[in-house]
């Protein structure tokens, strides 16, 4: 079961509709809610603003994780608005990419939705925070414990005994005093890409991505998608891939888990905060959803952020932080902020 870099073949038959579930999470003006731009690349070209506003010019490239993607989107074209002549090469594909990608010099910001490890800072990444969000456990709508997954949420240990050590292997082992008739076999899914969310996901279980369990299943739309078509599926997902940002409800097709925080074997009305988008944004910035797997992402660069890289990464940090609660973010508090800020200047 431990075969999360095994998922490629699952990734290959859900990755046509894998992209209509990233549409729905970020917004698409041809009648889903998701970006303008294709999952694995965007490449956003002058708005027209007024040249006046800004000298800038250059091209900034940008890769890695699927979090950060639907949030750097928008900040390049609320950028280039008063930077007109500043372009932007966008690319998702995991935090892992993104990491590499900035270390190797391929692109000038890594999005790495995790935490920065020692050997990257020994390669001579400097990082920033950016924005905050979250990874939330997800399920089928259809499951059949679908009422006692919302009126009793689920424990930590519970989640340990799903990714972790095994032990659970029906959703009968989760919840054993249920009356469920049919199958009720426990179906466990993973990333197979080195991400933040299962990085993430794992740090909450106090393990790492390589420790979890689980089929895995490439790239957060393609994991997204296979627990939309799998009842009795179990996954995680960065929140912006299990709501929609323009209804800010839940995806259809999938069903976001509550967790027991406080381990009482019900959700408390201070623990029902999954309905909107909004309500979980303001629990995570309450810190009423857990951290992890609630996170600051980060953006990474190769020992310093220069040239008009630096003048982006600066207004992230101030301007930008306004579009992050509309994109279905949270922003930086104003003591990160003035914490990074001195790294970038």
């Amino acid at each position: 079961m431990k075969n999360w870099m095994a998922g490629r073949k699952i990734a290959a038959a859900v990755v046509a509709s894998a992209v209509l579930v990233f549409a729905a999470a970020c917004g698409n003006p041809t009648g889903q809610s998701g970006p303008a731009a294709p999952p694995s690349s965007t490449k956003s070209q002058s708005t027209g603003a007024n040249p006046a506003s800004s000298q800038l010019k250059g091209k900034i490239t940008v890769s890695g994780a699927w979090a950060l993607y639907p949030m750097m989107v928008r900040w390049s074209e609320e950028f280039q608005k008063v930077h007109p002549g500043v372009q932007f090469d966008i690319s998702a594909g995991g935090a892992g990419k993104g990491a590499a990608d900035a270390l190797g010099g391929l692109v000038d910001i890594g999005m790495v939705s995790r935490d920065i490890f020692p050997v990257e800072i020994e390669k001579g990444a400097v990082y920033v925070g950016s924005a905050i969000d979250a990874v939330v456990p997800t399920a089928n709508p259809a499951n059949p414990y679908r009422e006692q997954l919302l009126a009793n949420g689920v424990k930590r240990q519970a989640f340990l005994d799903i990714w972790i050590t095994g032990k659970a292997t029906n959703w009968k082992d989760i919840f054993p005093a249920a009356k469920v008739m049919g199958k009720t076999e426990l179906h466990v899914y993973t990333r197979s890409d080195a991400a933040g969310a299962p990085e993430t996901w794992a740090k909450y279980l106090d393990k790492k991505q390589e420790d979890l369990l689980g089929t895995g299943v490439y790239g957060d739309p393609g994991l997204a998608e296979t627990v939309r078509k799998d009842p009795l599926g179990i996954g995680f997902n960065n929140i912006g891939f299990a709501y929609d940002s323009k209804t800010r409800k839940q995806l259809d097709g999938l069903l976001v888990v509550p967790i027991d925080v406080n381990e009482n074997g019900k959700i408390d009305p201070g623990e029902t905060f999954y309905d909107t988008l909004d309500a979980l944004t303001q629990a995570i910035a309450t810190k009423s959803y857990p951290w992890p797997p609630a996170r600051e992402l980060n953006l990474v660069t190769s020992r310093e952020f220069k040239g008009v890289t630096k003048e982006f990464v600066k207004w992230v940090l101030t301007e930008g932080q306004q579009f992050a609660p509309e994109a279905g973010y949270v922003p930086l508090a104003k003591e990160s902020v003035r914490k990074w800020l001195e790294i970038v200047r």
